[in-house]
């Protein structure tokens, strides 16, 4: 699959991103799938549809956004080409507002990629591994062991990238395969290390390593302002399938 040609497809992707990047609990409601793990990353804690004619008004916004409210989270819709056009305006005249575009964004793999042997790729995240994250990322204390169940649920074969000098992090990411398919994530180079070509070295041995696995495509998740990872992906080959946003309610006061 190298672009979607139909929401059939656009829901296919959207299935291997949940499943990539899991939620630590997932509830479908009249067409909707409320993502829940404890507020860390806005992917795996919003609302999103799952197909166009998923059922939309004001008793099904309250009953989706309960769970959020309950846990102290502010609500965030994830708003594909799949949501009801309806709903949009619908939050919009609620003084809903958009806070991220992000593009889901798709590359036909290749043998030509080739794997750096500094770069390691681990089949489960070490000690090591968790502790760069956690510190560059950076992620909350607060969020530290969500982020490690996440972690560890993360179907196989899934890959976890890293690159060591003198015992010091430089870089890390991270890649999940199902099937002809895998997804990127979360790649991260520390800032003592950059403007070394890491990030480029770091998701190409990814991509030669699912290509072992029988990948033959790859997908990831980047925000539109992103200026520094987007040149890296279109010299990668990426095209953006679609665009997606994040809109939240206005402040409580």
């Amino acid at each position: 699959m190298s672009r979607p040609d139909s929401l059939a497809d656009i829901r296919r992707l959207e299935e291997l991103a949940f499943r990539g990047w899991p939620a630590l609990e997932s509830r479908d409601f009249v067409g909707w799938r409320q993502r829940l793990s404890c507020g860390y990353t806005k992917r795996s804690n919003s609302i999103n549809a799952l197909r166009i004619n998923a059922r939309c008004n004001s008793e099904v916004i309250a009953a989706l956004e309960a769970p959020y409210l309950a846990f102290g989270q502010t609500p965030a819709w994830r708003l594909t080409p799949l949501a009801p056009p309806a709903i949009a305006p619908l939050l919009a005249a609620r003084g809903y507002r958009t806070i991220e575009r992000s593009f889901l964004q798709v590359c036909p793999l290749q043998a030509g990629f080739t794997a750096d042997a500094e770069v390691k790729i681990l089949p489960r995240p070490t000690p090591a591994w968790i502790d760069a994250f956690r510190t560059h990322s950076p992620v909350p204390p607060q969020h530290a062991e969500t982020m490690q169940l996440m972690l560890a649920a993360i179907a196989a074969p899934a890959g976890f990238a890293f690159v060591e000098e003198a015992g010091r992090p430089m870089a890390m990411a991270v890649g999940a395969i199902e099937g002809d398919h895998m997804g990127l994530f979360d790649v991260l180079v520390m800032p003592h290390a950059r403007r070394r070509g890491l990030a480029r070295r770091v998701t190409e041995s990814l991509y030669a390593w699912a290509w072992g696995k029988g990948a033959r495509f790859a997908y990831l998740q980047v925000v539109a302002t992103n200026a520094a990872a987007l040149p890296l992906y279109e010299a990668q080959g990426f095209r953006t399938a679609y665009a997606y946003e994040y809109v939240v309610p206005p402040p409580t006061t």
